[in-house]
Order: C-alpha cells, then sequence, then structure tokens
C-alpha cells in the first residue's frame, strides 16, 4: 500500500494543463468551465453542456456509443436533462492505444459536473479493455440524475493489445488501479474548484474489469473513499481462480460440448459454468473465451508462448507449443503466479463493500468468482464491511438479455439498488440487508 501511494503521488506530480479540442464540443461559456483546472492532466478541455447525460453528449460528439454497445439491456431507459461541465482529458502517459478525440494517448478521462450537486462523486474504470465512456449508460447517466459528479478513465491502456504497456508481467493491469486512484484525487480537487469543497461522499461503481478496481480501491486506497459497489466483478488469486484457471477449460470442454461428446457437460459444470447458462456458452465462446483467455495471459505469462503475442485464435486442444486451449496454470513456472499476486485481491477492504453478481454468469461464473471474494473477505475479517448478493438470472452483460429473452434478466436495477443502500449504509447508517 506504501509503495502504491509512492505511486499515485508521482502520477500526480505534474501540474500542467495545455489546451486543446475536443472533436464535436461546442463553444458553450458562462458557467465558469473556464477557471477549471485538472491536477496532473497534460491537456484537459472543459465544456459547459445543458446535458450531462448520453441524451446530451451523443448529439455532440461527447461521449462514444460503441464503447457501451452490448452493456444494458435493449430497451434501457435512462434519465436525461442535467445541465453542467464535462471536462476530457489525458493524464501523463507513455503508451498510445487509446484512439479518442484522435489524441492517440493513454490515461483519457472524462469528468463531468451536474450544476445542482448532491456533494457527492462517483468515480469508475471501464469493463474490460473498453474505454472511458464505457459506464456513460449503466453508471453515470443514473448517479448524474441522482446530483452526483461523475469521473470515468480508460484505466491507463485499451483494446486488444493492452499487454504491450509496462515492462514487467502485470504492468498493465497494475497500472489501472493507479490510473483510478490518480483520477480519483484529480476528481476531487476538480470538484473543490467548481462547489467551493470537496466531495463529502465519494464512491467507486464498475462492472466486470471495472468491478474488479472497485474492490482493489477499497484494498488499496482506502482513504479516497467512502464505498463501493461492484457488479459481476472480475477477480485473480495466485493460487486462483482468474480468468488463467477459468477459461481454458472452457476453451477444451465447449467443443466437445457443443459436439455432443460424452463428458464435457460435466467437465463445463466442474470448471464452474453454472448449469442453467448452457445456451448463453455458444456467445461466450465465441466471441469472449478465447479473446481474454490470450490478452490476459499474454499480460501475466507471455513465455507461454514465446515471441508469439496473445498466442493462436482458437488453437484446438491438444495442439500444444503455447496453444491458449491447452493452458495450464498450475504447471507453469513460479514467477507467472508471482506476476498474478502483483495483481490479486486480498478480501481486506476497508470501507463498506456491496457486490452484486449474476447466477447465470458464463465469463466470471459465481462459484470461482463472486463466492470466492465473498468467503475471502470474511476470512480477512472484514464481513460487516460487505454485502453480498446473488442475482437469480443475471449473466456477465445486460445486452445478453435481449438475445436470451426468459432466459437473461437485467441487472442494471440490481446494481442501482444496490448503489442506493450503499449510500443510505454510508449516509445514515442504515446497514443493508
Amino acid at each position: 500500500m506504501v509503495r502504491a501511494t509512492v505511486l499515485v503521488s508521482v502520477l500526480l506530480a505534474s501540474m500542467a494543463v495545455a489546451p486543446g479540442a475536443v472533436p464535436g464540443a461546442a463553444a458553450d461559456t458562462g458557467c465558469g468551465e473556464r477557471k477549471l483546472r485538472v491536477p496532473g492532466a497534460v491537456r484537459s478541455v472543459a465544456v459547459c453542456l445543458p446535458d450531462l447525460t448520453t441524451a446530451g453528449t451523443v448529439p455532440r460528439g461527447l461521449t462514444d456509443p460503441a464503447d457501451w454497445a452490448g452493456l444494458e439491456a435493449p430497451g434501457t431507459v435512462n434519465p436525461s436533462g442535467v445541465p453542467g461541465i464535462q471536462i476530457d482529458g489525458h493524464f501523463p502517459d507513455s503508451s498510445t492505444t487509446n484512439p479518442t478525440h484522435g489524441w492517440n494517448q493513454d490515461s483519457q478521462f472524462v469528468i463531468r459536473l451536474p450544476e445542482r450537486w448532491n456533494g457527492g462523486l462517483v468515480v469508475s474504470g471501464p469493463p474490460a479493455v473498453r474505454e472511458q465512456y464505457a459506464n456513460d449508460r449503466i453508471i453515470g447517466d443514473h448517479v448524474l440524475a441522482r446530483g452526483y459528479a461523475f469521473a470515468a478513465t480508460d484505466k491507463g491502456n485499451t483494446g486488444p493489445t493492452v499487454y504491450t504497456d509496462g515492462r514487467r508481467p502485470g504492468d498493465a493491469i497494475q497500472e489501472w488501479h493507479l490510473r483510478v486512484a490518480q483520477l480519483t484525487q484529480a476528481a476531487k480537487r476538480v470538484a473543490a474548484q467548481k462547489y467551493g469543497r470537496e466531495p463529502r461522499y465519494t464512491y467507486a461503481a464498475g462492472l466486470s474489469a471495472g468491478g474488479y478496481l472497485v474492490r482493489g480501491q477499497l484494498e488499496r486506497f482506502p482513504w479516497l473513499y467512502s464505498g463501493g459497489v461492484d457488479w459481476n466483478a472480475l477477480f485473480f488469486a495466485p493460487k486462483g481462480p482468474s480468468l488463467l484457471t477459468t477459461l481454458p477449460p472452457a476453451l477444451r470442454a465447449y467443443p466437445r460440448y457443443a459436439a455432443g461428446k460424452p463428458g464435457a457437460h460435466e467437465e463445463m459444470l466442474a470448471a464452474g459454468y453454472p448449469a442453467g447458462s448452457e445456451p448463453l456458452w455458444g456467445y461466450h465462446h465465441k466471441n469472449l473465451w478465447d479473446f481474454l483467455q490470450r490478452i490476459v495471459r499474454e499480460e501475466l505469462d507471455p513465455s507461454y508462448d514465446g515471441a508469439r503475442e496473445a498466442g493462436t485464435p482458437f488453437c484446438a486442444e491438444g495442439t500444444g507449443a503455447g496453444c491458449d486451449t491447452d493452458y495450464e496454470y498450475g504447471s507453469r513456472p513460479r514467477e507467472v503466479r508471482e506476476a498474478v499476486r502483483r495483481v490479486s485481491l486480498t478480501g481486506r477492504i476497508h470501507r463498506p463493500l456491496i457486490s452484486v453478481h449474476g447466477t447465470l454468469d458464463a465469463l466470471v461464473p459465481i462459484s470461482k468468482y463472486g463466492d470466492v471474494y465473498a468467503e475471502m473477505v470474511r476470512k480477512a475479517g472484514r464481513g460487516e464491511l460487505h454485502r453480498y448478493y446473488r442475482v437469480p438470472g443475471g449473466t456477465h452483460t445486460d445486452g445478453l438479455s435481449g438475445a436470451f429473452p426468459g432466459l437473461v434478466r437485467p441487472m442494471l436495477p440490481d446494481f442501482l439498488t444496490a448503489f442506493d443502500r450503499l449510500v443510505a449504509w454510508t449516509q445514515r447508517g442504515v446497514r443493508p440487508e
């Protein structure tokens, strides 16, 4: 924790702010946007908007619908009509995987400051390897409508080659935690510039990799937050589980399951993929399991496939020679486990945390992820700070509810209920059941 604190201080050391332009930003003035400076940012561009929600930012090119594609249920209706200031920018960073605004620069962020502020701040990192606007629909619109300032980061690297960022295995993922903490500190100072005082309450919130970061912030940087809400959160532990232990069995067994071969279904269930989620397996095999296994493995165990980067897509079981389908985490050298340890969670949270996890999650199965972390928190003696809700019918992203009606239950309402319970817990002392 001490080392992480020093690193965040270094990341915040620069106070330079350079002028820039955000494509699509209108030249609105008159709400104090020109006075705002983001501490540590190389570039920050502020603009007054009649509506900070996606209803207002989409027409102006101040968000990116591709960034949240597939994360919400079809037909979701969000609140709108929240005037205020939006600030886009980026912190110093040597990596360039994020092309947003034509900046080709990582560590991009967005900060939104509503005109009618309730004194709070919500900070988030994106799921998977998406960019800073990924949470605009599932988190940003809703908390802005409640009066919170909202800040989001690309977490320092994006896209299918995040593993190229950093010098050591695990560096790219380790940076995620630092960038969220960096933005949280900066956003608090920006809020103080705008409103005359720093936020009284600050919450971390996120889905998937963003949920993993919520947990990490409350373990590593708890002084920055009042609490957090995680949703279908990713998880790493040196002995497992992690994507390196749960995805390879699925990559091996699913093709045999799809072909009707005996024993394959039992292998999938043994790997943690829940009974009842079978209709979701084909989608995940085609779109997520292979892709995420290869890039996470390349980030944490690059020597497995030698000079190749992120292996061979959909290599067949039994190929060997660096095929990620054949990957066996338990047989890898000790330095691989050490790399995983660098990015692992401990359960030692220091602020209230509410976790929600879908029982039909076919990417991070609940028995290997949500259940395991809840038990880890309990064993760490922090059970009084944690509430854990298993959501029947929920799967990893709500977008699948349209393709699987009657099977998948959208979890956004459960997430928002959890957020409201966290607020009641931290602001009024009402402990959730």
